[in-house]
C-alpha cells in the first residue's frame, strides 16, 4: 500500500514536471517567433539603412568626380547622408507607434460621434435622407468606408439624384420627371402664299429643333 502510495506520487510530480515543461516549450516558441519577427524587421531596416548609405556615398563620389565638389564637402555631405538614414531608422518605430496610437483614438472618437458604419448623413442628431436630392449649407461630416468624408466646407453643396435614362445613360435626373412639354410657335409672315407653299419645310425643321432640344435637355 505504501509502494502504491509511493508510486502515486511520483506519477502527480512527473505530470507536474511535464506541465511545467509544456510551459517552458510555449514560452520557448513565443520567443522564438517574436525574435522571427524582429530579425525580419531588422533585416528590413538595414536593408533600407544600407540603401540610404549607398545612395549617399554614390552621390558624394559623383559631386567629386563629376561636378568638381571639394573632397571635405563630399564627406560632409555623406556624413549628413548617413546620419538622417539613422535617425529616420531610429525613428520610424516611435512613428509607426504614435501613428497607431492616434489612429485608434480618432476612430473611437469618431464612431461615438457617427455610428453609422454603411454610410449615412446626420444633421443635429437628426438621419437626414438625400435620395430625392438636397442641399447642405454648411460643413457635414459622413462615414465612408475606410475614412471619414466632409462636405459643404467651401460653402453650399448640392446632391441631385441620378437616373438611367432610355438611352441606358446614367445622370442627373430633370425636374420635369419626364412629362411632356407644349411648345407654341407663332409665326408671322407678309407672304402667306408662299408661307402655305413652305409649310411643310418649315414644320420638318421644326421638329428636327425641338428633337434636339429634347436630346440636350
Amino acid at each position: 500500500m505504501a509502494e502504491m502510495d509511493e508510486l502515486g506520487t511520483q506519477l502527480a510530480e512527473l505530470e507536474a514536471r511535464m506541465a511545467s515543461t509544456a510551459d517552458m516549450v510555449a514560452s520557448l516558441d513565443s520567443g522564438l517567433a517574436d525574435m522571427g519577427r524582429n530579425l525580419v524587421e531588422t533585416n528590413r531596416e538595414m536593408t533600407g539603412l544600407s540603401r540610404s548609405l549607398g545612395s549617399g556615398l554614390r552621390k558624394a563620389f559623383e559631386g567629386v568626380v563629376f561636378d568638381g565638389m571639394r573632397l571635405s564637402d563630399a564627406m560632409r555631405q555623406l556624413g549628413r547622408s548617413i546620419s538622417d538614414a539613422i535617425y529616420s531608422a531610429a525613428m520610424r518605430p516611435v512613428q509607426s507607434a504614435l501613428g497607431g496610437a492616434l489612429s485608434s483614438v480618432i476612430s473611437g472618437a469618431m464612431s461615438s460621434v457617427l455610428p453609422f458604419a454603411n454610410g449615412g448623413s446626420f444633421a443635429q442628431g437628426r438621419v437626414m435622407p438625400f435620395a430625392q436630392g438636397g442641399v447642405v449649407s454648411s460643413p457635414v461630416t459622413f462615414p465612408m468606408r475606410g475614412g471619414t468624408g466632409l462636405m459643404g466646407e467651401a460653402g453650399p453643396e448640392a446632391i441631385l439624384p441620378l437616373s438611367r435614362g432610355a438611352d441606358g445613360r446614367l445622370g442627373v435626373r430633370s425636374a420635369g420627371g419626364g412629362r411632356a412639354m407644349n411648345v407654341v410657335i407663332n409665326v408671322t409672315t407678309p407672304d402667306v402664299a408662299g408661307f402655305q407653299r413652305s409649310q411643310s419645310q418649315i414644320a420638318a425643321q421644326m421638329q428636327r429643333l425641338l428633337a434636339q432640344g429634347q436630346r440636350n435637355y
